[in-house]
């Protein structure tokens, strides 16, 4: 369904105007979802974000249970081993603990606030920067070849870990200039040559990324979200110019094989991990893309149209979003980016 097909009622409830005025358009008020939740890292995050409260200190949430149980699993040398056991013999090449590691980092980092000041941070983020090349990307997870997505997706969680002034992260930020397509966005340079995922290529040097290709949202959405993430990048013209072209694909099918049908943008996970409207919207909102393009008004629109009487916002769950518990993360997802355009 499009968000043009969708629209939601302008009409609003009698106890609307005890509301934020960002959440003033909802049919049902979200709040009272989030803040009865029973996960206490839930609540902290809308105190702080939504109410602009002080929840208290974030350390508390470090000795959550939740917590204790991701860090005991944790290696000495920072990383998390992957779970799956028995790895395809043919998957070989693709370094499955690196994508562990980047999986509960964030979780740590999203969900719990960890930085560096929680002592598990440091290791992890070591053990991923040892995956760092000279040219400055991290690679390993597509074999030899390039990964513009899960290079940028480490590199967001760094940066709000507390690393981004570390001369490393300004490396892979380079990097990432350096390997756009024309158009401003980014793709997958494997994908971009042979059209499809091409599994021999794991093994063989790396493609050069060929720069006249159309970019892919998924893949711009997630290098966009590395740039949000950055004080001082999220300024930038790059990241304007990212911004624009993402904000111009909402709902549109990609260019490229494998998540490309256009329902892929309401499969929402939190932590983020590929490209939904949700991700997008938060992305697009820190860089300063609001309410005067028409597409972001529309995923807006959508999202309020997507809501049930219990305040949370019904998309379909992936990998990270499942239940309810993962609902509630993502509703407070998009309540944040709402509340940038909104205030």
């Amino acid at each position: 369904m499009t968000p043009q097909a969708h629209r939601p009622r302008r009409g609003l409830r009698a106890n609307s105007r005890h509301r934020p005025r960002w959440a003033k358009h909802l049919r049902f008020d979200p709040l009272a979802a989030l803040l009865s939740s029973d996960d206490p890292a839930l609540v902290f995050a809308a105190t702080r974000d939504l109410l602009e409260k002080d929840p208290g200190p974030v350390t508390a949430l470090w000795s959550l249970p939740a917590v204790e149980r991701l860090l005991r699993k944790q290696r000495s040398e920072g990383n998390w081993p992957y779970p799956g056991g028995g790895i395809p013999r043919h998957r070989a090449t693709e370094d499955y603990d690196q994508i562990e590691t980047y999986r509960d980092l964030g979780i740590l980092v999203e969900k719990y606030a960890a930085t560096r000041r929680l002592p598990a941070v440091g290791p992890a983020a070591e053990f991923l920067f040892s995956r760092q090349t000279e040219e400055g990307d991290f690679r390993g997870i597509y074999g030899r070849q390039y990964t513009p997505n899960y290079t940028a997706g480490i590199l967001e969680l760094l940066v709000k870990a507390g690393y981004g002034r570390d001369p490393r992260v300004s490396r892979c930020f380079q990097w990432l200039l350096q390997i756009r397509q024309e158009d401003g966005g980014w793709a997958i340079p494997m994908v971009a040559v042979h059209g499809r995922w091409n599994q021999a290529s794991l093994s063989q040097p790396a493609l050069a990324p060929i720069r006249e290709r159309p970019s892919s949202h998924m893949v711009t959405g997630v290098v966009l979200r590395a740039f949000a993430a950055h004080p001082q990048r999220r300024r930038s013209a790059a990241a304007r110019r990212a911004a624009i072209l993402l904000a111009g694909r909402l709902f549109a099918r990609d260019v490229y094989p494998g998540r490309d049908t256009p329902d892929f943008w309401t499969r929402c996970a939190f932590p983020f991990w590929f490209t939904d409207i949700v991700s997008a919207l938060d992305s697009l909102t820190l860089v300063g893309i609001g309410l005067d393009y028409p597409k972001v008004r529309d995923a807006f629109d959508w999202l309020a149209a997507s809501q049930k009487p219990d305040g949370l916002f019904h998309v379909r769950p992936v990998h990270g979003g499942a239940g309810e518990t993962g609902l509630r993360w993502v509703t407070l997802a998009a309540c944040r980016a709402m509340k940038r355009v909104c205030e």
